[in-house]
């Protein structure tokens, strides 16, 4: 009998340990900036695991959902933020809009990149890594007799001028991050010079980092950059005849992050997506949705290694977050005023 109530009181110890002592119920409002189809398939996976909660989320690119997260300047709409570069976060930090959380999940982030993928107030942390690329229509550089571009130069040549495609920096974490990249490889005076010539040879810029893959993807225009796991999804989902390349001098890439808002409604809730999402079980989800980025924490395998085996720029992402809201002024400013159609398209 003794033994059977010790039995008993252990278990109940256990329970007391591994229950969370967070809210299981109610609502979540996320923020989502990746791929719609991934946002949808984290919701059901969320949701199967806690069916007491009900999550709402809404899909913006990532200038957008930083220009809202400021905007509401502390009185969040939704209660977490999941996806986009950290360069966005970092933003967001540095004007204190975001929640301080010790996650126990901290302890699954891979141990070589813990001070790049953990922020340094830990209210932000990275859940997946992709690298910038050239993707092109394969048919196109046949045509034009070109290899794909392996330096920035090489997309400066006549045969693309008017035949690339690439998001707007002041609505897309994905040029921002080209932008960021130029200005840290050339320098600040050199790199804007080199922008204005890339400008020129731009036929649209996209409103998110992966629009215009269907546009290169049909033969429409020639180039795009593009993070490689979004060319990745065209070739590999959608059939699509295009090869991918990077640039010989380095390429700058994302570390694609989350944060609970400051101010979030549903506090308890927000710290459960949070861990889950550092989870691998969570992180697996990616390619089943069609999204290839590496994951960022142990246990997860890569669906796609070669996209990391690149040459990677030292990308300085408080130093690009930091910049980001004065280099998206300049770049709107002074080179490319945004004016967005109904096909998403920025027209020159």
């Amino acid at each position: 009998m003794k033994r059977h109530i010790l039995l008993l009181c252990l278990l109940a110890l256990v329970a007391i340990v591994v229950v969370p002592v967070a809210a299981q119920s109610g609502e979540l409002k996320v923020l989502c900036t990746p791929q719609e189809m991934w946002c949808k398939g984290m919701e059901e996976a969320f949701e199967a695991l806690y069916p007491e909660i009900d999550v709402e989320w809404l899909r913006m690119s990532s200038g957008e959902a930083l220009a809202k997260v400021m905007s509401e300047n502390g009185e969040p709409t939704y209660d977490i933020w999941w996806g986009g570069p950290m360069d966005s976060f970092v933003a967001a930090s540095d004007a204190d809009l975001l929640e301080v959380y010790d996650a126990p999940n901290y302890a699954n982030v891979l141990d070589d990149k813990k001070d790049l993928i953990i922020s340094p107030k830990k209210d932000y942390v990275g859940v997946y890594i992709g690298s910038l690329s050239f993707v092109s229509n394969r048919d196109f550089l046949d045509e034009h007799g070109v290899e794909a571009p392996k330096s920035y130069e090489d997309i400066l040549k006549p045969e693309f001028k008017g035949q690339i495609l690439m998001a707007h920096p002041s609505t897309s974490g994905t040029a921002y991050t080209f932008i960021s990249t130029i200005l840290q490889i050339m320098g600040e005076e050199a790199g804007w010079e080199y922008i204005k010539k890339f400008n020129d040879q731009v036929a649209m810029y996209t409103k998110s980092g992966s629009g215009g893959g269907k546009f290169v993807a049909t033969g429409e225009f020639g180039m795009v950059v593009m993070f490689s796991h979004d060319g990745v999804k065209e070739i590999d989902d959608n059939g699509a005849n295009l090869v991918i390349s990077f640039p010989e001098e380095g390429t700058g890439y994302e570390i694609g992050s989350q944060a609970i808002l400051k101010g979030a409604k549903n506090l308890e809730n927000a710290k459960l997506w949070y861990d889950w999402a550092l989870t691998p079980e969570a992180q697996e989800l990616g390619p089943v949705y069609q999204s290839y980025q590496a994951p960022t924490i142990k246990g997860v395998e890569l669906s796609h290694p070669e996209l990391l085996e690149v040459n990677l720029i030292d990308y300085d992402f408080e130093w690009s977050g930091l910049h980001r809201q004065e280099f998206q002024d300049k770049f709107a400013n002074e080179i490319q005023n945004a004016e967005v159609d109904e096909d998403g398209l920025i027209k020159k």
